[in-house]
């Protein structure tokens, strides 16, 4: 049990920082915004060019890894969506961001420091290459089932192509090549910019917590938490590692980046339609609370610590 409080406490610990400073007024909403924006634009998009510019990644695609993780996604998007509708009459944008938020991880704020924590760089490979495809998968299918016919595929590329963390990924992978050729203050710099990812994240994370809130009670965010930190995980886990063969290092990145809470994105998404954000920013917020019970016992499971 100290191992995997050991993985645990570190990152919550970080987070329940960021917060109490946040309502003790010791920092302003302003400074979370800039540590967020921070980690988003340069430290976070420098920790992925850095892992996947020394990586050895895979020659075959690991199909088995994506199935078994967004199959789940899929599974606890379609819930919460039926959930939401029948039992809470949601309709239209709201639907979707119910379905958005159980099947969005916060891989930024959490799952990339918990992870890596968890499983250091042997872990940081699957870790990046999924956070690579999570992305634009849940952003492209959100967009296009609130916007339906009238998405355009154009701008939903433009918002991809120009987001920091898929800029990291093509960089990261486009200068592979490059990597012994450059020079060691260039690494430096990488260095220090990828190493406040992980603390600036917590932080940041810590503080928006303070203004999201409960604002629509508990019932829904439950369910929704529910599905995303039990359900998810548990069909990844047991997809990967009952249907298809994987290293075991695959397997639990896999699991433990389904048990993430719900992502910071629904939230976003939420505010760009103007519909659900009340329910994003509750379910953001409880995930994250429940997620430290839930992240142990995902830990223990996995064998982790």
């Amino acid at each position: 049990m100290l191992g995997l409080l050991a993985i645990v406490l570190p990152v919550f610990g970080l987070i329940g920082i960021g917060y109490a400073a946040r309502r003790a007024n010791v920092v302003s909403e302003r400074m979370g915004e800039g540590l967020s924006e921070f980690v988003f634009s340069l430290s976070l998009p420098c920790l992925i060019f850095r892992t996947l510019v020394r990586a050895e990644i895979p020659d075959v695609q690991p199909w088995g890894y994506w199935i078994s993780y967004f199959a789940g996604v899929g599974a606890v998007w379609a819930l919460a969506m039926l959930i939401g509708r029948r039992f809470f009459a949601l309709k239209g944008v709201s639907a979707v961001v119910a379905g958005f938020s159980a099947g969005q991880a916060n891989t930024v704020f959490v799952g990339v420091p918990m992870i890596l924590k968890a499983y250091g760089d042997e872990g940081a490979v699957p870790l990046f290459l999924l956070i690579a495809v999570h992305l634009p998968v849940t952003m492209t299918l959100a967009t296009v089932m609130a916007e339906g016919r009238q998405a355009s595929p154009l701008v939903i590329v433009r918002r991809l192509a120009t987001h920091p963390i898929v800029i990291g990924i093509l960089a990261g992978s486009a200068f592979r090549p490059l990597a012994p050729h450059l020079p060691a203050p260039f690494w430096q710099v990488v260095e220090l910019l990828g190493s406040a990812a992980v603390p600036c994240a917590l932080i940041s994370m810590g503080i928006a917590l303070r203004r999201y809130g409960l604002e629509t009670g508990w019932k829904l965010p439950t369910v929704i938490s529910g599905l995303k930190l039990v359900l998810h995980p548990l069909l990844v886990l047991l997809l990967a590692t009952r249907v298809f063969e994987m290293p075991p290092v695959w397997a639990g990145v896999a699991v433990l980046f389904a048990s993430c809470p719900s992502g910071i994105n629904a939230y976003l998404f939420a505010e760009r339609y103007g519909e659900g954000i009340a329910l994003a920013s509750s379910a953001v917020t409880l995930s994250t609370v429940l997620a430290l019970g839930t992240t142990l016992f995902w830990l223990y499971v996995l064998g982790v610590g």
